[in-house]
């Protein structure tokens, strides 16, 4: 499988590949195709996941955290009414073969369960529900310079989403409109990503990856009803506590950001990657504080194979 960049924000990518897994088989990468009026397509209800594949020091290769981004895959087809007819198993097995079939050791993978054809308007009434997983090489979502030096952000104009308008513990495909909104807001206005408020005005989460701020020793994040249930963002906080950090789930107002002595950002595609800037305002000294040098290198010890406390976040090809 190659992976060739083009032009543009960091991360983004031209992918191709040998295989698909689609309903149950996989397939040539150029006969993974869906109908034009594949009803995901037209009106955004699917769901996804975004899970990673890495290189341990030993030479193998372990999938991080894949049971429980499958039951959040499963949970999200569940809260949008979703009939998934494949097992937390299958999928799980869908998910290691697709990596073997295109020779990966080391990948994204990108679940998505979605509408196929059939009726058209905004009832799928009896469409069916597909499902597929697709795995490339991915690099640092926002850049390798930026996991060390830190990235440049911006407050978005635009607003999460409501907790009611939508629901916030599902990955579900057409929410991510309004990220894209954000980013691309953000990317124009020559930043690196954007970080979004909610409706009331408080911190929720960046266009893609949950947020944490350091003040005075104190690690704090939004709490989880405004917020995706990031499945890094758990990870980053159990390791913090484990070092004896003390860490809050409480809200944070936009002011809060600016004078933080650290922030980062984590999610599957991000990792953990330092914030130096927002809105123009350095943020601490202008670079990666200890805390996130300190929980990045914990969370590469784990994905790593380095740290045997944390052996069961590992599933192995």
């Amino acid at each position: 499988m190659s992976e060739q960049k083009s032009a543009g924000a960091p991360g983004a990518a031209t992918v191709t590949g040998k295989k698909v897994w689609m309903d149950g088989a996989l397939v040539d990468w150029d006969d993974a195709h869906v109908p034009i009026l594949t009803h995901t397509l037209h009106y955004g209800l699917g769901v996804f996941e975004g899970i990673r594949c890495y290189r341990t020091d030993d030479g193998r290769s372990a999938v991080f955290r894949l049971s429980e981004h499958v039951r959040r895959l499963l949970e999200s087809a569940h809260i949008n009414l979703m009939e998934v007819p494949f097992s937390e198993q299958q999928i799980e097995r869908a998910v290691l073969d697709t990596l073997r079939a295109n020779d990966l050791n080391e990948g994204y993978i990108r679940p998505l369960v979605f509408v196929g054809e059939g009726a058209m308007g905004l009832n799928p009434a009896d469409n069916p529900v597909r499902l597929a997983v697709v795995a490339w090489p991915w690099g640092k979502y926002l850049g390798e310079e930026g996991m060390e030096r830190g990235i440049r952000a911006k407050v978005s104009t635009f607003s999460r989403h409501y907790v009611n308008a939508k629901m916030t513990k599902g990955k579900t495909c057409g929410d991510y409109v309004n990220s894209i909104l954000a980013k691309r807001e953000a990317l124009l206005d020559g930043y690196d990503e954007a970080i979004l408020l909610d409706t009331a005005g408080l911190v929720s989460e960046a266009s893609g990856e949950n947020l944490f701020l350091v003040r005075d020793g104190v690690i704090r994040t939004p709490p989880l009803p405004t917020v995706l249930d990031g499945i890094t963002r758990a990870t980053v906080i159990e390791l913090a506590r484990d070092k004896g950090m003390r860490v809050e789930e409480t809200p944070l107002t936009r002011d809060e950001l600016y004078i933080a002595d650290e922030l980062f950002l984590t999610g599957t595609a991000a990792e953990v990657t330092p914030v130096r800037e927002v809105d123009h305002r350095q943020i601490g000294e202008g670079r990666r504080g200890p805390v996130a040098k300190t929980l990045q290198g914990a969370f590469f010890d784990v994905v790593s194979g380095r740290e045997g406390k944390y052996e069961r976040w590992l599933t192995y090809l």
